[in-house]
């Protein structure tokens, strides 16, 4: 679990801590919610601190690098690797994460 819906604004960005993963991304587009690891695969920024969400792309600020924070596919250099994504739902008002093994 990662936490209320209200954490996460409409067009925003958050980072949460979770266990065994380490940091996260949590997204809030039109209604929607995706999650992302929260360093660019460029270097070591926090996209939730550094980056500029802009529809469904988020901009690192240090280099320009551009995600798409549905699929966690690069959009342009200098990155050169996706972002690894992890599906969200919402239920009972809560932000739930689901993470691979």
């Amino acid at each position: 679990m990662l936490g209320p819906v209200g954490q996460v604004e409409d067009g925003q960005v958050s980072r949460f801590d979770v266990a065994g993963v380490g940091a996260i991304a949590v997204y809030s587009v039109g209604g929607s919610y995706y999650a992302t690891s929260d360093e660019c695969t460029h270097g070591i920024a926090s996209l939730s601190a550094d980056g500029v969400l802009d529809g469904h792309v988020i901009e690192c600020t240090w280099h320009g690098g551009r995600f798409d924070i549905r699929t966690g596919a690069f959009l342009n250099p200098p990155c050169t690797a996706p972002l690894k994504t992890y599906p969200v739902t919402v239920d009972k008002g809560m932000l739930l994460m689901t993470v691979d093994n």
